[in-house]
């Protein structure tokens, strides 16, 4: 290929065409690569998640909501995670915990 005959659109052209090929070719590379990891450790009683301490991320469904607010039902709280301010200051004023509760 004689690449001094060609125009700057048309180097710029095959430039980007092999950017696309080498990044193509890479990736194809990794795939291939992780199945073969992937055979060799399930070969051995294991998942490579397993033998990389790896592990894939669960997904969790929506918290649904266990208490309201008595002041706002608008604010709930699913009981997961940082109590929110409502729900301390009631527990503080001596309301019991099964009066916020949906």
């Amino acid at each position: 290929m004689d690449l001094n005959g060609l125009s700057l659109k048309e180097l710029k052209d095959l430039q980007a065409q092999v950017a696309k090929a080498i990044a193509s070719y890479e990736d194809r590379k990794k795939k291939d690569a992780l199945a073969e990891l992937e055979d060799r450790a399930r070969a051995l009683g294991f998942s490579l998640a397993e033998l990389t301490g790896l592990q894939v991320a669960r997904k969790r469904a929506p918290a649904t909501a266990k208490y309201a607010n008595p002041e706002n039902s608008a604010d709930t709280w699913s009981g997961r995670g940082r109590k929110p301010r409502w729900f301390e200051a009631a527990i503080k004023a001596g309301r019991p915990i099964e009066d916020m509760m949906i």
